[in-house]
């Protein structure tokens, strides 16, 4: 008989994880714990899923940095001057850290918003609000005074912040003079400085192309600051502050690096504990977006920094509503369920193109997986860092 129950995902609890934690034997501790637990354990099998939290890994590393760190490292590579910094997300946790090191490094900060929202959906002004003022977001340039005589004072509805005045406040607190705009082409921060740091996240490589082009003099993006250590600090050598989140009022952690050997070790010590195969991945932000406050909670640079190599490509999978209403709709019962378990078992190797994949999901399955994991562990007090998915690979005919 098929098993009746398909994919679960289970929050595991750990302690709570402190700077040189051996985080490999702390994980595999902890779902060997959770197996055995007299309520609710369950059997390790091949191709389970352990996933870890990014945020734990990199506070096991002791990935830190202070605001005085960014500081340095922002003068040495822009002078000290005017810097314009564009395109950042509105985000204290994510953000508001690292400006106050990126304005305690330079003289003067060029800060140009993007509107009517960031990057992930944090909106400065509604499209209505927009339309009802005849602005144009892809051509019209918007100093803080005209934003604020079309637009007047815009709360955050989740945070209750008014951004552009808070991270006006922030500059200036770090000695910094500051000049505010609004604008959507990178290009118009030219008109003020050619010193540019990018901070979007996922379209910095744009935004660097079309600077360098126009004749910016020095563009540099999020990535490139704290690429290597500073007085000490710790780095990402590929992703810098991006993926940073704030630790205390004056440091941000970092996105977790050498992540590639942690989630091997966690593989070989589950297989050598039980016998069995699973599947090791560092998840971060999930792929998802809000359909309340329209924002897409992807703020790190990548869902996985690291996985196993059972966890690259896409699902492959058919659908079976497809199935039961075309290629078998005159057939039911167990009829129907025995020519929809052959179908599956004979089904291409690769999906791509056929009418029977319509309507799954062809992303990365370290982006579907990682995506699950988060809302998982959400981001609170759950206190489970850890995540234990059974059962994702199997489908209709797993027994």
């Amino acid at each position: 008989m098929s098993r009746m129950v398909g994919t679960v995902s289970r929050g595991v609890r750990a302690p709570i994880i402190r700077d040189g934690d051996n985080l490999v034997d702390i994980v595999v501790d902890s779902v060997l714990a959770a197996a055995n637990d007299k309520e609710d354990g369950f059997e390790v099998r091949n191709r389970d899923v352990i996933a870890v939290t990014e945020a734990v890994v990199a506070r096991a590393q002791n990935n830190y940095a202070t605001v005085d760190d960014i500081a340095a490292d922002v003068k040495a590579k822009f002078g000290g001057d005017t810097v314009g910094v564009i395109f950042p997300i509105l985000s204290r946790n994510r953000f508001a850290i690292c400006l106050r090191g990126i304005a305690k490094g330079a003289k003067k900060i060029v800060l140009m918003l993007s509107y009517p929202s960031d990057e992930v959906g944090n909106h400065l002004v509604s499209l209505d609000q927009l339309d009802e003022k005849g602005v144009d977001p892809y051509k019209d340039v918007l100093t803080k005074d005209k934003y604020r005589e079309l637009f007047g004072e815009n709360k955050h509805p989740f945070t209750g912040v008014d951004y552009v005045s808070y991270y006006e406040g922030l500059i200036k607190e770090c000695g910094a003079e500051v000049e505010i705009i609004l604008a959507n082409d990178p290009r118009a921060i030219l008109n003020y400085t050619d010193n540019v740091l990018a901070c979007d996240i996922h379209t910095a490589p744009r935004t660097k192309r079309l600077l360098k082009a126009a004749g910016a003099k020095k563009v540099l993006g999020l990535d490139e600051i704290l690429n290597a250590p500073v007085n000490g600090s710790g780095y990402n050598e590929q992703y810098g502050l991006l993926g940073s989140n704030k630790a205390t009022e004056d440091k941000v952690k970092l996105f977790p690096r050498d992540c590639e050997p942690f989630v091997n070790a966690v593989q070989e010590k589950i297989l050598a504990a039980t016998g069995k195969c699973v599947e090791v991945m560092v998840y971060g932000d999930g792929a998802f977006k809000d359909p309340v406050g329209m924002i897409w909670e992807f703020a790190d640079p990548v869902v996985s920094p690291a996985h196993t190599k059972g966890l690259i490509g896409q699902p492959n999978e058919v659908k079976l509503k497809y199935l039961a209403d075309n290629d078998f709709k005159d057939l039911d019962g167990a009829e129907l369920k025995a020519a929809i378990e052959e179908y599956i078992r004979n089904k291409d190797a690769d999906l791509v193109g056929n009418m029977a994949s319509q309507g799954t999901t062809p992303r990365r399955l370290t982006d579907l997986i990682g995506s699950l994991c988060d809302l998982t562990s959400g981001s609170g007090d759950k206190g489970t860092p850890i995540v234990y998915i059974q059962g994702y690979f199997d489908n209709y005919t797993a027994e």
